[in-house]
């Protein structure tokens, strides 16, 4: 046999090189599939571990309102993971220094895991992901009460008549567009106007500020009026924040159920 000529010995190394580089981009298609649902996989996990979080936040709040009476006023930055109040105030006020736009006193509240702080962050974890609490107050007067849910024994001051009918709770509007300070416009984009507290979620776009969206601006203005939607991230109006919140009326049953009222 003669031994290959150096023409045919180039001819196959150039196929071979060829069939290298046709498997590494079949390789590289294959990965840029797989990364798409992998990824929806980790955003996935991470919402139902920030609602889990949730979920837990609003349990520890209703257990500390059956065993103190009252909500706890929402932690400040300085805070500590503690329940802040305006300089000159306590529980025997209620007055907060931060109703609407604090942060959940998580310490205070003896969850888990909490960052350095100590805060409690959402499943997307950056110190921007610290989970957000408002509360009713901010100097409101329920049957001659000031601040009665964040008051140490201002729910049963106030009485169970009084807070089922008082207007003016926090309120949570299914679309930014027509909300102002004082509500959602059209009724069609209430979802309640009776919350006695809200959580808030900033989602995988916090690390950003301001945020990009309008409903998302509405979740972080100081207001006590929310917005809680799907979630949408084309431009104009991204939002993936997750809110939750409690009804008065559920904050009172579970009152109830503790002694504390009526």
């Amino acid at each position: 046999m003669r031994p290959p000529t150096p023409t045919a010995s180039r001819r196959a190394d150039a196929f071979t090189l060829l069939e290298v580089m046709v498997v590494m981009l079949i390789l590289t298609l294959l990965l840029m599939g797989l990364s798409v649902p992998l990824a929806a996989q980790v955003s996935m996990r991470r919402q139902d571990e920030t609602r889990r979080l949730l979920d837990e936040a609003r349990e520890a709040l209703l257990g500390f309102a059956a065993l103190h009476g009252r909500l706890p006023c929402p932690a400040t930055a300085a805070s500590r993971g503690e329940e802040s109040f305006a300089a000159g105030g306590s529980a025997t006020d209620g007055n907060c220094a931060a109703f609407h736009d604090g942060f959940l006193p998580a310490a205070a509240l003896g969850l888990s895991p909490l960052d350095d702080q100590p805060f409690q962050r959402d499943g997307w974890g950056a110190v921007a992901n610290r989970l957000r609490y408002a509360v009713f107050g901010d100097g409101r007067v329920i049957g001659g009460v000031a601040n009665p849910l964040t008051r140490a024994g201002g729910m049963q001051q106030a009485t169970l008549a009084a807070l089922g009918d008082a207007p003016g709770y926090l309120v949570v509007c299914n679309s930014g567009a027509a909300a102002s300070a004082s509500g959602c416009g059209p009724a069609a984009n209430q979802l309640t106007r009776r919350a006695a507290f809200v959580l808030l979620s900033l989602g995988a776009n916090a690390p950003t500020p301001p945020p990009a969206g309008a409903d998302e601006r509405r979740n972080v203005d100081g207001d006590g009026v929310f917005v809680s939607r799907d979630a949408a991230m084309g431009p104009g109006n991204e939002f993936d924040d997750l809110v939750a919140w409690v009804p008065v009326n559920v904050l009172a049953g579970r009152l109830i159920a503790a002694g504390r009222l009526p």
